[in-house]
């Protein structure tokens, strides 16, 4: 949610992490299934068809009957919720607090750079940079979610306590890259938002802008978002869900994927993110700015 731009907060840190809390728990209801289509369309390495789309789609349950077939789209919900409502929470509530940090100290440094509009914009869209390079630390609740979801034989039956203490450091496979993808996709996903209030719809305080401002713009910013960040994205999936054993250096799957697939496979996937976009925008980022003012009346 922005913030004034005066970098002074009028929510509490507790109705940011009440309001963003909720609106993690409600987008992954309905998008978990979504996301876990969208990675293993990413993770499959042979071609796509009509034929082949089911047994991508669903692994075993292809043949299923359709309930089974729609339950099979939530493994990993456990890891999911963990890692989802953490994400909106840190996302949510720490871009807002990068934005009042570096509008504190830096605003004259960006206003004289950028000039006074573009600068306001520059710091919302670098907040979200920092905002998601250190998204890394939620790095091994992704892990354990894709694998869940691409590679479920990875658990063997081990739980989440075994899983950590047995593996360790090996949830972190693929940080550079994660942060190398967050970085530009957050950038562009805040920018890409200020950028259509400020201009197209002329909203010059974005904590005042109305819910169907914010859903417009919300939309823009994580087209561009999602689509910037496909190809690191790809190739993130692809390190995290390989076996624990498995150490695959991010340049090898780069080059096998482009010898074995072509350059369009960075792409796989994308068409299902960008055509969820606009509900779960209204779920996440829309429901979050609603209910951090609600929950702040009280805290």
């Amino acid at each position: 949610m922005s913030p004034p731009t005066s970098g002074k907060s009028k929510e509490s840190g507790t109705a940011r992490i009440l309001g963003s809390g909720a609106s993690g728990v409600a987008e992954l209801l309905v998008f978990h299934p979504v996301d876990t289509v969208a990675k293993r369309l990413m993770s499959n390495k042979a071609k796509v068809s009509f034929s082949t789309l089911s047994p991508i789609v669903f692994r075993d349950y292809a043949t299923a009957s359709l309930p089974k077939k729609l339950l099979s789209l939530f493994p990993g919900l456990g890891y999911a919720a963990g890692y989802k409502v953490s994400q909106r929470i840190y996302k949510f509530g720490g871009q807002p607090w990068f934005n009042e940090i570096i509008t504190r100290n830096y605003k004259d440094e960006f206003t004289r750079i950028f000039g006074e509009r573009k600068g306001k914009m520059m710091m919302q869209a670098t907040a979200g940079s920092l905002t998601g390079i250190g998204e890394v630390v939620l790095l091994p609740l992704d892990a354990l979610k894709i694998k869940r979801q691409v590679n479920p034989e990875a658990f063997r039956g081990r739980g989440v306590l075994r899983i950590f203490m047995e593996e360790g450091t090996t949830l972190y496979r693929g940080w550079g890259w994660t942060m190398a993808r967050n970085a530009p996709g957050s950038f562009a996903l805040f920018g890409a938002s200020a950028v259509t209030k400020e201009y197209a719809l002329g909203v010059t305080d974005y904590s005042k802008a109305t819910w169907t401002q914010n859903f417009i713009a919300s939309i823009a910013g994580a087209v561009a978002s999602i689509t910037i960040a496909a190809p690191l994205d790809t190739v993130k999936t692809r390190i995290q869900n390989a076996n624990f054993e498995q150490k695959v250096p991010g340049l090898t799957v780069v080059r096998d994927l482009i010898r074995n697939e072509g350059p369009t496979a960075f792409f796989k996937g994308l068409t299902p993110k960008i055509l969820v976009v606009g509900p779960k925008l209204v779920f996440s980022y829309t429901l979050a700015q609603s209910l951090i003012p609600f929950f702040g009346k009280y805290v």
